[in-house]
């Protein structure tokens, strides 16, 4: 997850501050225009795709366990032990926990909470929303994914924010083919979200993921068709709309690393970690 502010002109190209996990790094806009192919993309083979996809299959089990598990009276806190506990089982790890300094498994957000929600000793109650968010290492292969669980029942309108944000998911992966570009995919997101009634967060987007948690390219949830890196086969990226019932803007809270709206409105989120390959888009955080 990134945040994108902009904070200067050089040039005659806009620059932004990415914050990834909130240390800051500075690129030129050329790279979301279109202009900048020739930044450093890793790449992946079909090996290592297959690895990620092992690591993916994990991943989507263990969120296959937490959707039996989470509930009213159930604490994010124990979400997140319950999540090393079952990786350690099968030899992986949570590569986020120490990332740069943070400190838990998993993100955990709450109701207006838009990413990095920390875990809490708090119980869940009937009508809650958590986005669940974590990344595997299984034998140093990653995948990236995050879900937006309903604690018991939440009502139309919020249902609909849910149903609406896992729709947007998958029409950015319909983009993600030979030959289009990453504003392809951050079209059609903001396309559907915005046609439903909700606004798409710019201040996080997806990114590449390889060896590391983060790489280039980063993909918006926003943009506009044929603008950005093209993309090509061996990319993998991660695609995670964050998706807000009111305003698109987000603040921060004191402890540096949780997101929420700016308004205090819901925000649900779910995210894939995509292959690029010459038979289409490739979801490797899928069950087996």
């Amino acid at each position: 997850m990134k945040s994108w502010n902009r904070s200067a002109v050089q040039n005659g190209l806009p620059r932004f501050h990415i914050t990834v996990l909130f240390a800051t790094i500075l690129i030129e806009a050329k790279h979301i225009e279109g202009k900048g192919d020739s930044c450093m993309i890793h790449v992946k083979t079909e090996r290592e795709i297959q690895l990620m996809r092992e690591a993916g299959k994990l991943l989507a089990a263990c969120h296959q366990e937490i959707a039996k598990r989470i509930g009213p009276g159930v604490t994010t806190m124990e979400i997140d032990r319950f999540v090393e506990t079952f990786l350690a089982k099968y030899g992986a790890k949570p590569e986020q926990k120490g990332y740069r300094g943070y400190p838990y498994a998993t993100c955990a957000s709450i109701n207006d909470e838009i990413c990095h929600g920390f875990p809490r000793n708090e119980p869940l109650k009937e009508g809650d929303i958590v986005t669940i968010d974590f990344v595997v290492n299984l034998r140093g292969a990653l995948a990236d994914s995050a879900w937006t669980y309903a604690i018991g029942d939440v009502g139309e309108d919020v249902q609909k924010l849910l149903n609406v944000t896992e729709q947007s998911l998958y029409k950015g992966i319909e983009q993600a083919v030979l030959g289009n570009r990453i504003g392809d995919i951050g079209h059609a997101i903001q396309t559907y979200v915005e046609a439903h009634g909700f606004s798409i967060v710019r201040d996080f987007t997806g990114h590449g993921i390889g060896p590391t948690i983060h790489e280039e390219p980063y993909v918006p949830h926003f943009g506009e068709k044929g603008k950005g890196m093209r993309l090509k086969e061996g990319m993998v990226i991660t695609i995670e709309p964050m998706v807000n019932m009111g305003a698109w803007q987000s603040k921060m809270d004191p402890n540096g690393w949780t997101a929420r709206t700016i308004d205090g409105s819901y925000s649900a989120q779910y995210e894939h970690t995509i292959a690029i390959t010459k038979n289409g888009p490739l979801i490797l955080t899928t069950p087996a």
